[in-house]
């Protein structure tokens, strides 16, 4: 399964359209815009649509909804913990993941911990590809998902 979320991280001028906020940061950060260099001690929460494409504004099958912490100080890269909600149709039900999110790789793996409705005790790993990224405010993540049980 493919499928593409769209993260818009509000900017303080972006309220309308922003899918995600900083919610918590360093001292020395603001929740405005994320801190420094490599965001270190950011952490993001979200409700993302979930497309069948990589088109934004194509009909969402779902959301997905958690959260990502900026997890190191020397190297760009963050921790997720979120799920796919879906109300479609053709699923219903979660898929549950978590993991280490290396951004600068160009595919990284996480790991499916969960689910339900129709993906009820899932387990698998999925492998995320950033399909897009413009400056501090989108980006677009691409989700293969290979679930082993089900």
């Amino acid at each position: 399964m493919v499928f593409y979320f769209h993260d818009i991280i509000y900017n303080g001028h972006n309220a309308k359209n922003a899918t995600s906020a900083i919610v918590g940061s360093p001292q020395w950060g603001n929740k405005t815009i994320l801190t420094g260099q490599n965001h270190f001690g950011d952490l993001v929460v979200f409700d993302d649509p979930i497309t069948l494409d990589n088109n934004l504004h194509s009909k969402p099958v779902g959301r997905a909804q958690g959260f990502y912490i900026y997890d190191k100080k020397d190297i760009f890269t963050a921790w997720l913990g979120f799920s796919f909600v879906f109300n479609s149709t053709q699923h219903k039900g979660s898929i549950n993941f978590a993991g280490a999110d290396p951004l600068m790789n160009k595919t990284r793996d996480i790991s499916v911990i969960g689910g339900t409705g129709d993906f009820s005790m899932a387990r698998g790993v999925a492998t995320l590809m950033t399909d897009a990224f413009e400056g501090e405010v989108y980006f677009r993540l691409r989700t293969d998902i290979n679930l082993y049980e089900c």
